[in-house]
């Protein structure tokens, strides 16, 4: 393994890799059998051969190795902020960790500027046996801030992270939200030179999410570095000013955030197995119930035909995994082009909520189609009584908006994204 940690020199490039890979290797349960004499001695004797003649030991089938990253390569410069985008098994966490020097990496090149914070999961760098107080000290020793510095900001990161209640609390006591709150305003405030957020924002609730963005936007504004991974698009697009896009360990798109998604949400759109039930991408929740299928005018496929002004039943079969009071539904369609949430419809908007009753249940949302031709995808989800996730799939099903003739006047995208039929009448 090759791996440079050296600092880079001066410049305005803070992170260049170079063929970065990392390599897993996975065991594969055997079925269980008995263990008799004859297998033990057959063991040893293979054992010794590959001691005695090690090529004609052979590969075991047990063990099979996964490469979370292949050869991946970029420059990142001061200031930026870069989202990293792509599916779960994209390789996008694992490039954090190398980052953060939590792992090392297979083989390749990594040459660093500056001092890195890291939030990637919720207690990151925290003790857990520490009170606040005393891991906030803990963190700005480990960033290489003398006491005086950490005395200096402080007062700024308790403001910001909200937990002065329970500050001389031990941190396991601390709940996931707390922990987060409490986890980001010491990686942001003690003045890294680069900061990376993994998803774990998505612990928190709306309005600790959008004043960690400001946050972020802050840090880069003063030139420091952001790295961002989020599966919100709608995020990425608000705060960083580059992203890139992995696949499969495989960094195949790097480029301004709206070609970046576009680009995302157009490969993954193309699997089969994205418009099947069973492989939804469920990316957050704390699935008390989940969302198994999505039906669009009582079809599932991927070839989805409507026309415009045309009526739209969307459909939800749903389960319940744990105890809930309420359920709360959501829709956002896409526009696939350029990834941009075209419609969102919202159960609470109605004023009404369901109370489940079975372990099962179908829940449907009617509309008139208002959608130029074009391609589309629906992400949904689910939020119980108090506004929290209990799960959301993203981009589990597509459909088609086909060009049509109303009254004589083609319908298509030189007349706008949408099209609403008002009522009109003359006063």
């Amino acid at each position: 393994m090759f791996l440079s940690t050296k600092f880079l020199p001066m410049s305005d490039t803070v992170i260049r890799i170079e063929n970065l890979s990392k390599k897993y290797i996975i065991g594969h349960q055997q079925e269980e059998r008995y263990t008799v004499l004859r297998d033990v001695i057959a063991n040893q004797i293979k054992s010794l051969a590959s001691l005695i003649k090690p090529k004609a030991k052979t590969e075991n089938p047990n063990f099979e190795e996964f490469w979370a990253l292949k050869d991946v390569s970029f420059e990142i410069k001061q200031g930026d902020r870069v989202g990293i985008i792509g599916r779960n098994g994209a390789g996008k966490s694992t490039l954090l960790k190398i980052l953060s020097r939590i792992i090392e990496p297979t083989h390749g090149s990594l040459n660093i500027k500056g001092r890195i914070a890291s939030l990637l999961e919720v207690g990151t760098g925290f003790h857990p046996e520490l009170t606040g107080r005393e891991n906030i000290y803990l963190n700005g020793a480990i960033l290489g801030m003398s006491k005086a510095e950490i005395k200096r900001k402080f007062d700024e990161i308790v403001a910001f992270s909200e937990v002065e209640k329970f500050l001389d609390t031990p941190v396991k006591r601390y709940s996931s939200g707390m922990y987060v709150r409490l986890a980001f305003a010491v990686a942001a405030h003690l003045e890294p030179e680069i900061l990376i957020v993994d998803e774990v924002l998505a612990v928190g609730d709306a309005a600790f999410q959008q004043k960690c963005l400001g946050k972020m936007e802050d840090v880069g504004k003063e030139g420091r570095t952001v790295l961002f991974v989020s599966h919100n698009m709608a995020t990425v697009k608000q705060l960083c000013n580059c992203a890139f896009l992995l696949y499969k360990g495989n960094l195949i798109f790097q480029g301004n955030p709206h070609e970046t998604i576009s680009q995302y949400m157009q490969k993954y759109t193309q699997e089969k197995y994205f418009h099947q039930p069973n492989f939804y991408h469920h990316i957050k929740g704390d699935s008390r119930a989940e969302i198994e299928k999505i039906t669009i005018n009582n079809l599932h496929n991927s070839d989805i035909v409507l026309s415009i002004f045309e009526k739209v039943k969307i459909s939800f079969k749903y389960k319940i995994n744990k105890p809930i009071d309420e359920l709360d539904f959501f829709v956002l369609i896409y526009n696939l082009e350029d990834g941009q949430v075209q419609i969102s419809l919202f159960q609470r908007d109605s004023l009404s909520n369901i109370q489940p009753s079975s372990n099962y249940g179908i829940i449907s949302v009617e509309f008139i189609n208002p959608l130029m031709p074009g391609k589309y995808t629906i992400s949904a989800g689910i939020f119980d009584k108090n506004k929290c996730f209990v799960d959301w799939v993203e981009f589990a099903e597509s459909f088609y908006v086909e060009s049509a003739f109303i009254n004589g006047i083609k319908y298509d995208q030189r007349l706008g994204k949408i099209s609403i039929q008002g009522t009109w009448y003359a006063e």
